[in-house]
Parts: structure tokens; C-alpha cells; sequence
């Protein structure tokens, strides 16, 4: 299963203007072609029914959801905190949030990681410090693996020091779910991701390969 990478959006029911079902379609409609579902609190019956509510308007035009935590909720891909579990399940697709270089290190099997927090972020205020462009470059070229920026990244320009400092993709919490137009916001940050990508690649790059591990 090929790794995340663009806009990725992670989901919070509470921060949502509308159904999270709906700010997820809007999303999709704007571009996303990735989302992770959180609501670690919900009971595990719930929250396997979101997840295929989710899957469902994915699987409209090939996106994926991912999962966080260990249990994939009847799908293949899940997203782990760096505390654990390790070593990583094995499923299709497994990523992992990483914040320093040492939990980098402790990368074995898993396909991807999240790097945080790249700005100040609404969502977890006061955590950090924030990497930064700089921070978070010197962290993507030591990583063995593809790595989406997390933590308040809500505007194109931010998307595209993300892009231009290495990372395959950003995930996305609070611009989206926050958002009183979900496909708006979507369609202006995939947009500013797409041509932040071609301009360091020089072509668009439809797929992530995984570096070589070391």
C-alpha cells in the first residue's frame, strides 16, 4: 500500500462545523485523497461505524482511511503514537507520530511518519516548541522513511515551506475541520501541495517510494 502523501486530513468531530461525515466529503470533493480518523474516545462499535461511513465516500475516488491506533477497524491501515506499540502491527500501511530524531530512530517496519509540531497549533496549545521550516528539514533528512508536516499548518504558503523543507504531504486538523467551506479550503491547499511538489521535483509525483532504510 503506497504511503500518504499531499493533504492528509485527520479528523475531530468536536472542532467540526458540520458532520464529520460532511466536513470529509467536502474534503474529498476539494482533492483529499487521505484521512486519518482519530475519536480515540468513542466506543470501538461507533467508531467502526465512522470508519465505514468514511471508507465509504473515499472509496468514491480511491482514497484511503487510516486508522489511529493499533486496531484498523476492519481495514488495513493504521497510525500509531510514538509511545507504542512496538514493534508496529503488521497491516498494509502503518505510520507512526514522530516529534524528535530519537523516535525516529525507533522506526522498524513502519511505512511513514508524521513529524510535529511544525507550527503552534490551536489544537494542542503550548505544545512543542514548534520545528519550524529548519527544524523540520534537518528531521525529514533523517528520517528513513516518508514524512507528512503536522501541527498548525492552515494556509497554502505554510504547505508549501512544508513541501519545499521535504515533507511528502501535510496533515491537516483544525484548517478543515474548522472550515465553513471544507471543499474550498481542500481544493486551495491540495493546489499549493501539487505545484509545491512539481516545483521541487520538477514533474508531479503520483506515488511515494519509501527510502532505503539505515
Amino acid at each position: 500500500m503506497t504511503p500518504p502523501s499531499g493533504v492528509v486530513v485527520l479528523t475531530d468531530r468536536l472542532a467540526a462545523r458540520a458532520g464529520l461525515d460532511r466536513v470529509v466529503a467536502g474534503a474529498v470533493a476539494g482533492g483529499v485523497r487521505w484521512v486519518v480518523l482519530r475519536e480515540k474516545d468513542l466506543p470501538r462499535a461507533e467508531r467502526a461505524a465512522l470508519a465505514a461511513d468514511l471508507r465509504a465516500i473515499l472509496a468514491d475516488v480511491g482514497g484511503t482511511l487510516v486508522v489511529a491506533g493499533p486496531d484498523p477497524l476492519g481495514g488495513d491501515a493504521v497510525h500509531l503514537p510514538a509511545a507504542g506499540p512496538y514493534p508496529p502491527p503488521v497491516h498494509g500501511l502503518v505510520g507512526r507520530s514522530c516529534h524528535d530524531r530519537a523516535e525516529l530512530d525507533r522506526l522498524t517496519t513502519e511505512h511513514y511518519a508524521t513529524l510535529s509540531p511544525v507550527h503552534p497549533t490551536r489544537t494542542k496549545p503550548g505544545y512543542g516548541p514548534p520545528l519550524g521550516a529548519a527544524g523540520l528539514r534537518s528531521l525529514v533528512e533523517a528520517s528513513p522513511v516518508p514524512v507528512l508536516a503536522l501541527g498548525g499548518v492552515e494556509t497554502p504558503e505554510q504547505v508549501t515551506a512544508c513541501v519545499e523543507a521535504g515533507a511528502v504531504g501535510v496533515a491537516v486538523l483544525g484548517a478543515l475541520m474548522r472550515a465553513e467551506d471544507p471543499a474550498e479550503v481542500a481544493t486551495t491547499l491540495t493546489s499549493a501541495c501539487a505545484e509545491a511538489v512539481v516545483r521541487r521535483h520538477g514533474r508531479p509525483q503520483p506515488s511515494t517510494a519509501t527510502k532505503e532504510r539505515r
